[in-house]
């Protein structure tokens, strides 16, 4: 035991030591220095030196790191692979850039090629004559002889109207015409007379002259009584006036016939007019085709021409194919088309055209004497189009078409389409 042993030790001394944290290079060098168990056992053990212990030291208040900012990104170059990397993107993306390009000027040529020798439009459209029916006259309906949607032959009969006071009408107007005709055959009597009357006062006019010039020429010469002489003077001056009145019974006469004669002309046109406005009381199909959108019934009243059936001409099909203006300088009409209907797909039927508008109007509220075709289709602004008319040449096999139906037509303008 050592001297210092022996020695009290105070209470500081007394107490545990305290382990003071070792740190890793130190606990390394020992671990180096540290000998064998074998050589333990050769070397007398050596008592350890107890360091008196000292106060831990008081914590200090943590600190927060200042914020440290990245470099600027130019400052620090990128390394060789990521360089790399960036140029194969730029390679790709131009590569791509490229390709595009191509194919949509690729698209665009072939584009212009077909358009070249093709002319297509799916603007186009089924159309016919829609003929509306109207009666001529007015009166109650009586029966109706279709139904809606009939195929109907010219000269059908489709609606009757009531007969019986156009019926009444006629029987009217004949007796007006045989009143007429009496009054006619009476002023012609009356002339007859007249003409009798004219050629009896000729020849008591005649008579009476020879007469008065005899006894004039016995009174001058004092063979006969002046007396005689004036009495053949009153005959021959009553001769005159029968003559006269018989001339004018003549033209009063004529002039009877000829009134006798307008009115009896009048009747018969009015008979005429009435016997047709009873004919008119049946009216039947103008054109062959079919009845559409039929809602007359009996009991209603026909007036006259406001129409009551409408009927789609069967005889009046063609497509109206609205074009750009630039085909149409290529088309002519007789040249062969190519339709496509909607309403009868996966077929092409063969097709002529039959006319191309000259002209089209620009404002839709103006009168319809020239077509319009709108510039918009789905808001979208287009090239104005011109209409072109074609004709079936083989329409369907069941030959149903129907009006206002979608079509698409194709053209092979000779000598590739003129821009």
């Amino acid at each position: 035991m050592s001297p210092d042993s022996s020695q009290p030790r105070s209470p500081a001394d007394a107490a545990p030591a305290v382990a003071e944290p070792v740190k890793p290079e130190a606990a390394a060098g020992r671990a180096e220095t540290m000998p064998i168990p074998a050589e333990t056992a050769r070397v007398a053990p050596v008592e350890p030196v107890v360091e008196p212990a000292q106060p831990p030291p008081a914590a200090a208040p943590p600190v927060e790191p200042p914020p440290v900012e990245p470099p600027p990104a130019a400052a620090t170059a990128p390394p060789p692979a990521a360089a790399a990397a960036l140029g194969s993107v730029a390679k790709s993306r131009l590569r791509r850039l490229v390709t595009v390009g191509g194919t949509l000027l690729l698209l665009f040529i072939l584009w212009e090629t077909f358009t070249f020798f093709v002319a297509y439009t799916d603007d186009a459209y089924v159309r016919s004559d829609l003929v509306a029916v109207a009666p001529e006259v007015t009166g109650r309906i009586i029966a109706v002889h279709v139904v809606d949607n009939q195929t109907v032959k010219k000269g059908d009969k489709l609606v009757s109207i009531d007969p019986v006071p156009f019926q009444l009408d006629v029987n009217q107007r004949q007796a007006q015409i045989d009143e007429a005709a009496s009054l006619l055959k009476v002023a012609q009597e009356q002339l007859s007379t007249a003409n009798e009357a004219l050629v009896a006062a000729t020849s008591t006019h005649t008579y009476a002259v020879e007469e008065q010039a005899r006894f004039a020429v016995l009174a001058a010469s004092n063979n006969a009584p002046r007396a005689e002489l004036d009495r053949y003077n009153d005959e021959l001056r009553r001769a005159t006036a029968e003559m006269t009145m018989s001339q004018v019974a003549i033209a009063k006469a004529e002039t009877s016939i000829n009134a006798h004669q307008a009115a009896l002309d009048v009747a018969k046109a009015e008979m005429a007019t009435a016997q047709w406005r009873l004919s008119r009381t049946d009216i039947v199909a103008p054109v062959n085709g079919t009845i559409t959108n039929l809602t007359t019934r009996p009991g209603d009243t026909g007036t006259v021409n406001i129409p009551m059936i409408g009927i789609v001409d069967a005889d009046a099909w063609r497509i109206m194919a609205n074009y750009k203006q630039y085909y149409v300088r290529s088309f002519e009409v007789g040249s062969e088309a190519w339709v496509w209907l909607d309403s009868a797909p996966w077929h092409f039927y063969r097709a002529k055209i039959t006319g191309i508008a000259r002209g089209f109007s620009r404002d839709p509220q103006a009168p319809m004497l020239l077509p319009y075709v709108a510039p918009t289709t789905d808001w979208i602004r287009l090239q104005r189009r011109i209409p072109v008319t074609i004709v079936l040449i083989d329409p369907p096999p069941d030959g149903t078409l129907y009006m206002g139906a979608d079509a698409r037509t194709v053209i092979f303008p000779a000598g590739g389409t003129v821009r």
